[in-house]
């Protein structure tokens, strides 16, 4: 699964500001801004948009106000979401994304887009990193002169887990105790479950797993998730591992057990666990 981002400018043939009585311009968005899929990295996008004046000598400026966002500003404005969970983005004039595009000073270049007659422009929009959002629709109106329109995000569950190898080291016939990271990175309040699968060895079951070493000898172990070792970790409801993610990083430990008094071969001895997260 994804987090995946919709996101749209939605303008038709918008009034903007007119820098004389007699002047009749209009603004229109000619295609939809997207951010695609939101990892945590930071997305930048751009739409064009179009300015069309019944006299080329009319001037014009295009100002956007601070969204709807609570705390939103003209230089930091905020998608809302679930619960009121909020996603931080920002609009811009230019292709370096470092002239803001507010409305504080009306007219004025420096924070506004000003122009004269008919132009073919750009909104360049940028969301920001490392932002610890939960599943759900994000929107935000933003206002210019007496029309507006909406940016809409949508993210979704999403989930990554990998693991480190468990090691035992060297088995000499006593009871041997190991243990390994699982780590998860889950959508901000999404709910998740690992399983542990019974492994690749002949014969292994969850509750009674093997490792394969020289001729086919098996040596039995087994998997817990508490320190106890009491907990067994399987791959069904009931014996999963749960948690909430937190956009963040997770670790999950994994207890590993090799009973004592095992007949043995020397060796090496292996097997494959296979982790699976739910979401």
């Amino acid at each position: 699964m994804r987090r995946l981002f919709v996101a749209g400018l939605f303008l038709a043939a918008l009034s903007i500001h007119q820098a004389a009585a007699q002047a009749n311009c209009t603004l229109s968005i000619t295609g939809p801004l997207s951010f695609g899929t939101y990892t945590g990295a930071q997305i930048r996008s751009t739409t064009p948009y179009v300015v069309t004046c019944t006299n080329q000598n009319n001037g014009w400026y295009i100002p956007m106000n601070a969204g709807t966002g609570a705390g939103g500003s003209e230089t930091e404005r905020f998608l809302t979401g679930p619960n009121g969970a909020e996603l931080g983005y920002e609009i811009y004039r230019d292709a370096a994304y470092s002239q803001n595009w507010g409305d504080t000073n009306p007219g004025n270049p420096t924070d506004t887009e000003v122009g004269t007659g008919n132009y073919n422009g750009t909104i360049y929009a940028q969301l920001n990193a490392n932002q610890l959002a939960w599943s759900g629709t994000y929107t935000d109106t933003v206002s210019t002169d007496t029309r507006q329109f909406t940016l809409t995000v949508v993210i979704q569950n999403a989930c990554t887990i990998s693991a480190n190898p468990l090691s035992f080291g060297n088995y000499s016939g006593a009871v041997l105790d190991a243990t390994t990271i699982i780590s998860v990175t889950c959508t901000n309040k999404a709910p998740y479950s690992v399983g542990l699968s019974a492994g690749t060895s002949t014969g292994a079951t969850v509750t009674n797993r093997k490792m394969t070493g020289p001729g086919g000898a098996l040596l039995n172990y087994s998997l817990y998730s508490n320190s106890s070792y009491t907990t067994n970790w399987g791959n069904s409801t009931g014996s999963w591992v749960t948690g909430t993610g937190t956009g963040a990083l997770q670790t999950l430990t994994v207890y590993g057990q090799i009973p004592a008094n095992q007949n043995r071969i020397s060796g090496t001895y292996t097997d494959t666990i296979t982790a699976t997260i739910t979401y």
